[in-house]
């Protein structure tokens, strides 16, 4: 896909996203109307819908119908949404600005955004089992889709990343290795899962499937590296928040411990490695295969 291409794929994916996630949600005037404004806040605050998108893609590749995967990738976003609210929040990254606008504890108080990071992430479980319930796919796949999405963001996952990331701030040095953990779990690991589930829901072979988890594994590190380049040479008014905060929190990063250069082409090369990895697919993953170059050229 070329670049025009592209940017209209993701406008297409995400309107389709966000109409999902705007009819399964509570309105903001269902009681208790505070918690359901302070998750619509955060839910409709700009977001990319990247995790979704992948999904989506990953379904296409092998064959899958999207509408069928849609419900399933708009879950991965409800995770996604709720892990920022927690990781904004004064006892994490105590962030006051999140895609351009105050963050949600800034808004509605810290009680109310652990609340709704907490509903977030329970209505994500909620649509998967109503969907599966209800749809045509069969009960072991959304078990699988499950069995992804908790390991993915639990404590081997997302929140083990997380924590470790903590840990590390302030201290004089880390390993690359330890870094790499940080990096694979905190963003790497929904990255990953919101691949592999497209890929289970569409059908994939269990070649596929391997290349899929792969292809994931490689754009989630690479994702996190230029995230990590753009809090240095990024805008504020594409960011939608301030700049340098890694250097200020004396977070560890790919450019603090090998230098912005060679991050550069760190991520490059995972790219480049992760399309590669596509190499057995048809035309059908036209789409991830742009998606792994997004990453890297983005802005924001």
């Amino acid at each position: 896909m070329d670049k025009e291409t592209l940017k209209g794929y993701l406008r297409e994916r995400q309107a389709e996203v966000d109409r999902l996630l705007q009819s399964y949600l509570p309105s903001a005037k269902c009681p208790p109307a505070l918690i359901h404004e302070a998750m619509r806040y955060s839910l409709f605050a700009g977001g990319k819908r990247l995790r979704p998108i992948l999904c989506l893609a990953a379904a296409e590749s092998v064959g899958g119908r999207r509408e069928t995967v849609l419900p399933y990738a708009a879950a991965i976003e409800l995770i996604h949404t709720y892990s920022l609210i927690h990781d904004d929040l004064p006892a994490m990254d105590n962030d006051d600005y999140r895609r351009g606008k105050l963050t949600n504890h800034k808004m509605f108080g810290e009680s109310t955004a652990i609340l709704a990071g907490d509903a977030l992430l329970t209505a994500a479980f909620t649509l998967i089992a109503e969907k599966g319930v209800t749809g045509s796919i069969s009960h072991k796949k959304i078990l699988s889709v499950m069995l992804e999405l908790g390991s993915a963001a639990g404590s081997t996952g997302m929140v083990g990343g997380q924590l470790v990331d903590i840990q590390s701030e302030g201290k004089k040095s880390i390993d690359l290795e330890q870094l790499h953990y940080i990096h694979t779990h905190k963003t790497g690991a929904l990255i990953r899962a919101s691949v592999r589930i497209g890929g289970l829901l569409g059908g994939a072979s269990p070649k596929k499937l391997s290349s899929l988890t792969r292809y994931g594994e490689k754009v989630g590190l690479a994702f996190q590296i230029a995230d990590d380049v753009l809090d240095i040479e990024g805008e504020e008014k594409d960011l939608g928040k301030s700049v340098g905060q890694d250097e200020a929190k004396e977070k560890w990063t790919y450019p603090r411990l090998i230098g912005l250069e060679r991050s550069k082409k760190e991520a490059q090369v995972l790219v480049e490695e992760a399309v590669a990895e596509l190499n057995g697919f048809g035309p059908e993953a036209k789409a991830l295969r742009s998606l792994a170059l997004y990453m890297v050229e983005r802005k924001k």
